[in-house]
This record gives structure tokens, sequence and C-alpha cells, in this order.
């Protein structure tokens, strides 16, 4: 019998997501969402049912994954947290992509308690880096400094933003103005997003900037590692405008009057930048990410290089974006829904790194999707 799968978000990246579980004809898959509109574009997909239904709401969550197997996680982060401990409460496996600003982990003994493996922040970054950082401090006797950079940018430089958001953009703003935590020496440090911007050449594209962001999330936690940070990539002179609008307040969520009315700048803000942020149905982009762990292994000191570049997949029109975030969730999924992943409790993907078989098993479900995901170590002489 067919393992019930349930999409919860029928976004950019949700709607990827459910094609790409109901092409197994092991699952029978239900994607649900409060839009009509956004259910509309995978109606015509064979093995997929939909729901319409107000995923803000707990008792809505519980009622649409009543009858589930395995729940899959396509929400913005602002529903991440509580949608997790629905989910959870309800004992069913999970696996989500929500950029929550919660500490997801919080709900690890509830997860054990109800025997609930739920696998968190299981996008491209977090996601994909963070099991890339887990799999090399794995390999190593001594991780000494972990850094990642990922961006998802159009093809096309359009003044003034050079910029398209790639999935909600309201999650880009928060990655814009949620204060930038990293580890230095051992320490958890806290600095401003969008700070510290350096400049990376890549042979795909060219010149980008990578400024810091909240990304390592989990990281600063689970591996020992005493220097870590992440960076985002944007066109050189986008984090700098960004910086401005924040500074001057674009992206306050504290109410200001004007005239009679009492407005949110961030509203405004909203408003204004979503249409222009907004991809247009034919216009190429593409995701970057690279990761780069360095540390001690016997008497040579490795480096380990992760690289990935995706482009808008030329025969269906799916973004890179979302290809590389929903995947690994949809591969993941699939293992919990076999049962060949059973472990309770709320894992991000650098802990699953240390389960056997699970990063090549990734590696190699990604290419056959035509996402390349390469791993190259060099070694040195000790003080190299």
């Amino acid at each position: 019998m067919a393992k019930k799968v349930v999409v919860l978000g029928c976004g950019l990246v949700g709607a990827t997501m459910a094609r790409d579980l109901a092409a197994d004809r092991k699952l029978s898959v239900t994607v649900a969402d409060v839009n009509p509109a956004n259910l509309q574009t995978v109606s015509s997909v064979r093995n997929l049912s939909t729901a319409i239904t107000d995923l803000s709401r707990p008792d809505k969550v519980r009622a649409v994954i009543r009858a589930a197997d395995v729940v899959v996680g396509a929400l913005p982060s602002r529903f991440g947290f509580a949608t997790l401990r629905t989910v959870i409460e309800a004992g069913k496996p999970y696996c989500d992509i929500s950029f929550m600003p919660e500490e997801a982990m919080d709900l690890d003994s509830l997860a054990r308690r109800r025997g609930v493996t739920a696998v968190v922040d299981c996008g491209v970054a977090p996601g994909l880096a963070n099991l890339a950082i887990g799999h090399a401090a794995a390999a190593l006797d001594e991780g000494e400094e972990a850094s990642y950079y990922v961006g998802g940018l159009p093809y096309s430089r359009t003044w003034p933003f050079e910029y398209k958001a790639p999935f909600a953009p309201a999650d880009v703003i928060e990655e814009y103005t949620r204060p930038a935590r990293m580890k230095l020496a051992g320490r958890v440090i806290t600095r401003p997003a969008l700070s510290d911007p350096e400049l990376i050449d890549f042979p795909q594209i060219g010149t980008l900037e990578g400024s810091l962001t909240d990304g390592l999330r989990s990281l600063l936690k689970t591996v020992k590692i005493p220097n870590m940070w992440e960076k985002t990539l944007r066109y050189p002179g986008h984090a700098a405008l960004m910086r401005v609008f924040r500074e001057v307040g674009l992206f306050s969520k504290n109410p200001i009057e004007i005239g009679a009315a009492r407005v949110r700048p961030l509203d405004v803000t909203s408003n204004l930048l979503f249409p222009m942020w907004k991809r247009l149905p034919d216009e190429r982009e593409f995701t970057i990410l690279r990761v780069v762990v360095r540390g001690r292994k016997g008497k040579r000191r490795e480096i380990h290089t992760f690289d990935l570049f995706d482009e808008t997949d030329p025969e269906t029109g799916t973004s890179s974006m979302a290809r590389t975030t929903g995947f690994p969730c949809t591969i993941t999924a699939r293992l919990l829904a076999s049962g060949e992943l059973r472990l309770p409790g709320v894992h991000p993907p650098e802990l699953l790194a240390r389960e056997k078989g699970y990063f090549p098993h990734m590696v190699r479900e990604l290419a056959r999707r035509g996402v390349e995901f390469t791993h190259s170590i060099e070694h040195r002489p000790l003080g190299a």
C-alpha cells in the first residue's frame, strides 16, 4: 500500500517538492495551502491531490495530516515552530525547510517522547551546507574552521536591486534584519546582518559579494569547530543598499503615524519591493553554494570543499532555488516513508551526516535529479 505524504505549503518550493514526491508510485501525495491559486499550479500533476486549508491554525494542520504517514513542511518561517510542534504532537515523521527564528531543538525531548523523527532545516542552506560541514567534521581528527557561501540570483542584473526573491520575500527581509551569529575562537558572537562583506570569484558567474547572515543556527551547538560563519551571496552593491534600507527603518515592524494612519514601515516597504523582486516566468536564475571546512587529519591539514551550482530547469522552468531547497527534503522524506530513517528526536542535517550511508545517498539522489553536489579534499602539511 502506498504511503501517504502530506506537503504543507504550495509556494515555489512546496510545489516543487509535491511534484517530486508525486512522481513516486510508492507514495500517495496531498499538498495543502490556503491559496487556491498556488494549488492550481499543481492541479494537473498525476498522483497528487490538493487541500485548501489555513495552515496558520494548528487545528487545521492536525486535520489535514491526520491520515499521513509522513509530513513535509514548506511554510514561511513565522509558522515553522508552531507547525513543528503540532506535527510532533500528532506523532508524524516530519521533514521541514522553514527558516524558523525559534530553536527547533527545543522540541527534541518532545519528539523523543513521542517517538517522532523530525528533520529540520533540510533545504540547501541551511540544509546541504549543514550536511557537508557535518560530513567533513566527522572525517577530521580536529576541525578548525568552517564557512559557507550561498545565494540564489537572476542572471539579468536589473537596477536598482539586481535581485529577485527565489523564495518568500518576507523571509529574505528576515535574513537582512536578523542579527548574524557566528563563532570565533570557540565563542559565539553576534554581528549585524549583511556586515563584513567580501568579494569572491566563481568560475560559473564571476564576482559575487558575500555578507554575514544568520544561517549557522544549530551548527553553533552541534559541531565542535571553533570558527564558523555563513555569508549570503549577492551581486556587489546589493547588501549595502539593503543595509541603508534597514538602518533608516524601512524594515521596522514598529508602527509609525502618518497623518491619521498608523502603518508599519515594513508593510509599506514590502508592498513596494515584492512586485519588483518577483521572478518572471521565463527569467533564468541560478543557485550557488560553496562550503569550506579546514582541519587536521593525522599529521596533515585537510581542506574539504563542497560546491553546488544549479540553474533553472530549461524543460520545466523550475527554479534552481526550488530544486536545491526542495530535493534534499523530498529525498529525506522518502527515507522516512520507507522506514530507513528512524531516529526519534529533532535533527538538523549535520547530525544525519553521522548516519551510515546518508551523505552518499543524498549526493546520488541529487545527481539523479540533475543537481551536482561535489566534494574535493586538499592535503597540506601542518603549519601551511
